[in-house]
């Protein structure tokens, strides 16, 4: 079996890697690079992408974040693509509004532990804690050999119970651990990372002290992260609102147990932005799904104190048109280095003109380095690769039988 990882090897982003054995090739991920455009980023030199090539079985995706499945969106060839039910709902809900998201033309779904045979690979996902919903690592074996491709992963978020099974029960002989490391360069081995059990109780202290809108700036696909605040706002019995997209995520998933439209306490606003969008695109039957949870701009002053609001900053004008930041507060719920781009200087301004104070509420959607080491060393492949890092001269330092490779160079397993 070799492997070639085209994109990935030395950044975070944009992960692909194809895997061939008999002549006939695998892909794992096909992701669009972080800070890239979809149209000016080509596909990666894969035959099978753009031109029908029937060696090519499959694309098998990790989970639903762009850096992983964001060029799945060029790809013309009905190849077939493996993805789990929830992260494909996901996107099909998510294509809603970013009309740049894959369609996929035939689907095959992974379950946790159920192998699928394409060809000469075998392939078992296993489900892993990480700050998208429905993320899959994978096991791939063919002839005679076994590369485990870890995907994105933690062991902090709610559902860690998967990666301590996993270190009780790895795979056996495993002869390449493809493994990232988006912490890497950021973190020390004494580090750990604030669990999401220790989040809702953070946000519940802050939703307590709110004097008025409590806003939360977070990503409306980060699940783990919806839940915490639902759970927040019941425990101090405010209203939790969320706006159309988010709404339209959560509903479109199908899990009972997930705060959605019909849940006590949950709202559901639509901003200009997606009201102009959905006039545009004549969606109208999205909003008429949640009329009987909507609220509308003159509300929000009676809801203010009473509510916590997902927030992003397209929504500044909104807000102030409806008149209710009095006494507001902002939570900022995603990596602090997004926040310090220039491109918000203008929000940072919003912030102190309205004199709403900004408070850091977040934990990362990936492994620190002791955890890195935890899945190391219960893998204990005969040779780890690193990718998915800015650092992959750190993994010698911190790991055995480490081996570098470059984008493009294809190797035996």
């Amino acid at each position: 079996m070799n492997l070639c990882i085209h994109r990935g090897a030395k950044e975070i982003g944009g992960s692909c890697v194809e895997l061939e054995a008999d002549g006939q090739r695998l892909l794992l991920d096909l992701g669009l690079p972080l800070d890239a455009e979809l149209d000016e980023t080509p596909l990666p030199d894969v035959s099978g992408l753009e031109k029908l090539d029937e060696s090519l079985l499959g694309i098998a995706i990790s989970h639903a974040h762009l850096d992983h499945y964001g060029l799945a969106a060029k790809v013309r060839q009905r190849v077939p693509v493996l993805i789990g039910k929830g992260a494909l709902r996901i996107i099909n809900a998510a294509r809603q509004f970013f009309p740049d998201a894959p369609d996929f033309l035939r689907t095959i779904e992974i379950k946790n532990k159920e192998p699928i045979v394409l060809g000469p690979f075998t392939i078992t996902p296993y489900l892993m804690d990480h700050s998208a919903y429905d993320a899959y690592a994978f096991l791939v074996e063919a002839k005679g050999k076994k590369v485990f491709y870890s995907g994105d992963f933690r062991n902090h978020g709610r559902k860690r119970i998967l990666f301590e099974r996993l270190i009780q029960n790895p795979p056996e002989d495993v002869d390449v651990l493809l493994m990232e490391g988006s912490t890497l360069g950021r973190t020390g081995l004494e580090n750990e990372y604030p669990s999401e059990d220790e989040l809702e109780a953070r946000f519940i202290d802050h939703f307590n002290s709110a004097k008025g809108l409590a806003l939360v700036w977070t990503s409306g696909q980060n699940i783990d992260r919806l839940v915490s605040i639902y759970k927040a706002c019941r425990q101090t019995g405010k209203k939790f609102i969320v706006d159309l997209y988010t709404a339209g995520i959560l509903k479109a998933i199908k899990n009972p147990h997930l705060p959605q439209p019909g849940f006590k306490g949950f709202l559901v606003f639509v901003p200009m932005s997606q009201r102009i969008l959905i006039k545009e695109r004549e969606l109208f039957d999205i909003p008429q799904s949640v009329s009987f949870c909507r609220v509308y701009p003159k509300e929000l002053p009676d809801l203010a104190r009473s509510s916590v609001m997902l927030f992003r900053p397209s929504m500044a004008k909104d807000l102030e048109r409806a008149g209710c930041l009095d006494g507001a507060s902002l939570i900022y719920s995603l990596w602090p280095g997004y926040l310090k781009d220039d491109r918000y200087q203008w929000f940072r301004d919003w912030l102190e003109k309205h004199q709403i104070p900004l408070t850091h509420c977040h934990t990362s959607g990936h492994a620190p380095v002791a955890d890195l080491k935890g899945l190391a060393e219960a893998i204990s492949a005969k040779r780890l690769v690193p990718i998915h890092s800015f650092e992959p001269n750190a993994y010698k330092k911190l790991f055995e039988n480490v081996e570098i490779r470059n984008d493009g160079e294809t190797w035996a397993a």
